[in-house]
């Protein structure tokens, strides 16, 4: 049978994916606090792209490390995988947050998922306006075209609460001083984050225990849809609209595929069918806990979700530092 008409076992490659994400997080484990993003970042892609070549998949990068000419690794396009068996999409973020890493600051996650093929967004590696939040809420609650007032007052009023009630996260940027300052005016708190907007966004999934109501603001298209995928298994909406600062940018979107440069996309649009996501934590955090290093052993808590079923397990995974084959 031929890899483009096997099954996508999502059951079966669950497992697979959360020790890809697993031994990403290790690799990386030695880097924390020490100053260097690169070596960080380059230690997780290396993991993460020789336990991808272990699984019995055909799959693609469709969200990656940048182009081709730009990425020595996992870059857009770049096909992993055994090859024997169903053809996927991958989106993948080695290490995001490769500056919380280098800082020890919290929330640098190792992020993965995986779909049938043909069931991601090619975004180009552009801006994307984000807009999100978690479940339970009427769909289109929120939307891109109003302002950051009316977002806040309209979750308000779905959730029943005041605005003073509403937290919003958003990356501390110069661009989004205007909103910053728009949502303070509503009495609503707003959390700022350094970097990181996959796992912002993810936040919003579990409010009752991060804390963070809402998620806004521009941020890499690439996170966008590993956010949706997250989303999509988690419960939630995300809203987003590529933006394109020069002709460079469009020329990108051009080549994804992209023709209509003013479309929003919703969660489902980004993330076409069911998908399996795994994300474990670096340096800890409101969603994971940062990686435990003792004499002789290390351990890291995985989220593996499958959007088919709903499941959400936190994985642990404990083993000991000595030399041994941890393949």
């Amino acid at each position: 049978m031929s890899a483009a008409k096997t099954d996508f076992n999502d059951r079966l490659l669950s497992l697979g994916l959360a020790r890809v994400a697993e031994q990403a997080a290790l690799a990386s484990a030695s880097l924390v606090g020490r100053g260097d993003e690169k070596a960080a970042d380059q230690a997780a892609v290396n993991a993460m792209r020789e336990q991808l070549n272990l699984l019995d998949i055909a799959g693609v990068v469709v969200i990656g490390e940048g182009e081709r000419d730009e990425a020595p690794m996992l870059y857009i396009g770049e096909e992993v995988g055994t090859g024997n068996g169903p053809g996927v999409d991958i989106a993948l973020d080695p290490l995001e947050g490769t500056t919380l890493t280098a800082k020890d600051m919290p929330n640098a996650l190792t992020v993965i998922a995986m779909g049938p093929r043909g069931s991601m967004l090619h975004a180009p590696d552009v801006y994307m306006d984000k807009l999100a939040v978690g479940p339970g809420l009427p769909e289109g609650v929120v939307n891109l075209d109003m302002s950051p007032r009316e977002r806040v007052e309209a979750l308000a009023t779905a959730k029943g609460c005041k605005a003073a009630d509403i937290t919003v996260c958003i990356l501390e940027r110069p661009r989004h001083e205007a909103m910053i300052a728009e949502v303070r005016e509503t009495g609503a708190a707003i959390r700022l984050i350094t970097d990181g907007d996959v796992a912002g966004v993810m936040h919003c999934a579990e409010s009752e225990v991060t804390g963070i109501d809402m998620y806004m603001g521009q941020g890499g298209a690439p996170e966008g849809v590993l956010a949706a995928a997250a989303l999509k298994c988690m419960g939630g909406q995300i809203f987003g609209r590529l933006l394109f600062r020069n002709d460079d940018e469009r020329g990108r979107a051009a080549k994804a595929g992209i023709t209509d440069l003013d479309r929003v996309y919703a969660r489902d649009e980004m993330v076409t069918a069911d998908v399996i996501f795994a994300a474990t934590g670096v340096t800890g955090g409101s969603l994971l806990p940062r990686i435990k290093r003792e004499p002789g052993w290390v351990e890291t808590t995985t989220l593996l979700m499958r959007s088919k079923t709903g499941s959400v397990r936190r994985m642990s995974y404990r083993t000991p530092t000595w030399p041994h084959d941890n393949t």
